[in-house]
């Protein structure tokens, strides 16, 4: 019998981590999630990633050949060293070297969001498209960009940084110092912010909102915002309105700037929205260049939480095994 051909592909977020076997054959077999220890620094999630594809290796009776990770933070391309990463509350780990030294076998790392349009597109909605545009819209908002059939990574590794394209030059405070950025009208902490503002000062026409989080304004979730409006608040609707008008702007930019034949929009607001894809589509249709908007197809993501590990381990096997 033929030995098994496989990467284990690796999401590394700040709560969990996610390991997916992707097999070079281009199937997905098994998956295992451990929660991430941020509190033991680098080398306790090393140890907990090296320890999930022991037991992954375990279940299938052969290790992998290679592992890819997407990470939620900024890597340096060559040497997958993670600048920084938040949530992981990392500065200049060399995890890329580290983790292939407790491995033994080849490691490629990538941005979180990059690694779930690699998964998009090698196994999800955007299978076979070779003009792509991939846009995450979570706690944050990302994306990935392919052209050509290549996927685009710029001149500091940093090409898909979608959120932070500026809509509004009056527009509100982004987290990342700029004004009126996409992301900071239609990201979940966006949306959570505006909403804690507009129910403090109107809290009749937020009681929806407000009850779910148990009446206290400061814990309204940006999962919140998206349940509420689907259940007819008035202020959710207003907020996630405004969310989807910014993100339609930005994603009419992107259409005219590479005309892509396919967009898929994935994330947790997104997903958590199921009445939001329509009206967006409709807005990005009558903003793009109807040129570059023809015979565009927009849909959602296929892979929903696992693209990222999916991604990251497709990732692996290029980069690696072929």
């Amino acid at each position: 019998m033929a030995r098994l051909s496989w990467a284990a592909g690796v999401d590394l977020g700040g709560t969990k981590i996610r390991v997916i076997q992707v097999n070079t054959s281009g199937s997905i077999g098994e998956a295992i999630t451990y929660l991430t220890d941020v509190g033991g620094g680098p080398e306790a999630i090393i140890r907990e990633i090296s320890a999930a594809i022991g037991e992954l290796q375990n279940r299938i009776g052969s290790g992998p050949e290679a592992v890819g990770v997407g990470v939620a933070g900024q890597i340096e391309a060559e040497s997958g060293i993670v600048t920084f990463a938040p949530n992981l509350k990392w500065e200049n780990v060399p995890f890329c070297r580290d983790l292939k030294s407790i491995l033994g076998v080849p490691v490629v790392v990538t941005n979180d969001v990059r690694a779930a349009t690699w998964g998009e597109w090698l196994h999800g909605a955007g299978k076979n498209a070779n003009h792509l545009l991939c846009i995450f819209v979570g706690t944050g908002i990302g994306g990935g960009i392919i052209c050509d059939g290549k996927m685009l990574t710029g001149y500091n590794n940093t090409a898909g940084e979608i959120g932070h394209m500026t809509v509004d030059l009056d527009g509100p405070l982004c987290t990342c110092g700029n004004f009126g950025c996409a992301e900071a009208f239609a990201g979940g902490w966006a949306l959570a912010k505006r909403a804690c503002m507009l129910v403090g000062k109107n809290q009749e026409r937020g009681t929806i909102l407000l009850s779910k989080a148990l009446g206290d304004p400061e814990k309204i979730t940006g999962r919140h915002v998206t349940e509420a409006a689907a259940e007819g608040d008035p202020i959710a609707i207003q907020i996630l309105n405004e969310g989807i008008a910014a993100l339609a702007a930005a994603t009419a930019n992107l259409i005219n700037a590479f005309s892509p034949e396919k967009v898929i929009f994935g994330g947790g607001v997104i997903e958590g929205s199921p009445g939001l894809l329509d009206p967006l589509c409709q807005l990005i249709r009558l903003r793009a260049l109807d040129a570059a908007c023809k015979g565009v197809k927009i849909e959602r993501a296929k892979l929903h939480n696992d693209a990222g590990a999916i991604g990251a381990g497709a990732l692996a096997i290029k980069t690696f095994l072929k």
